[in-house]
């Protein structure tokens, strides 16, 4: 383990379902919006590490973690972005409410990205939808990834956006996923 570890107690994601309720996910934030650290939770230490640092000025846009109980094409849990109005911190644990997904192919695997609203906000309450969201901000999040990603030479394609109504299917299967990997070998 390189860099440096959070200060928390070991956390165990075992009992953290991937959905708390229809329409819901759990998100657990490794990365503040505003930061350049790139955190990355350590299963086999229950602690949150540092992986590195961007390369470049870009900043992640709103607070980033991944979906526990999931598994997506790229061998890693589902990735997901908080929009809030103030960042959290590496470890909080948010209940949030998918709207969509940024579609993208990084070096040749599928890794969409879910873009949330934290259920705790009532003031979006309201917001159900990606096409809720500026073009501009969706612009800017699709940017920082591609930005990041070519200047540490990865391969990434951004194919778009997709509404709220592509979530479910690509929630279940990365489920399914993470479901079939914890099963033992038949």
């Amino acid at each position: 383990m390189q860099g440096c570890t959070a200060l928390l107690p070991s956390m165990d994601l075992s009992m953290v379902p991937a959905s708390p309720g229809p329409g819901l996910v759990n998100l657990l934030v490794e990365i503040p919006a505003g930061s350049r650290n790139k955190y990355e939770y350590n299963e086999a230490a229950g602690v949150m590490a540092l992986d590195r640092v961007l390369h470049s000025s870009v900043r992640y846009p709103f607070d980033y973690g991944f979906v526990p109980g999931t598994l997506n094409e790229d061998g890693a849990p589902l990735d997901a972005l908080v929009i809030m109005q103030e960042p959290t911190f590496a470890g909080c644990l948010i209940v949030a409410r998918p709207i969509g997904i940024l579609d993208m192919i990084d070096s040749g695997c599928h890794d969409g990205k879910l873009l949330c609203i934290p259920s705790a906000d009532q003031r979006q309450a309201a917001i159900t939808d990606l096409r809720q969201i500026a073009a501009s901000q969706l612009e800017e999040v699709a940017e920082f990834f591609r930005t990041y990603k070519n200047l540490e030479g990865r391969l990434t394609t951004i194919t778009g956006w997709l509404g709220s109504d592509a979530v479910p299917a690509l929630l279940e299967r990365c489920i399914k996923a993470a479901s079939a990997a914890k099963s033992p070998a038949r």
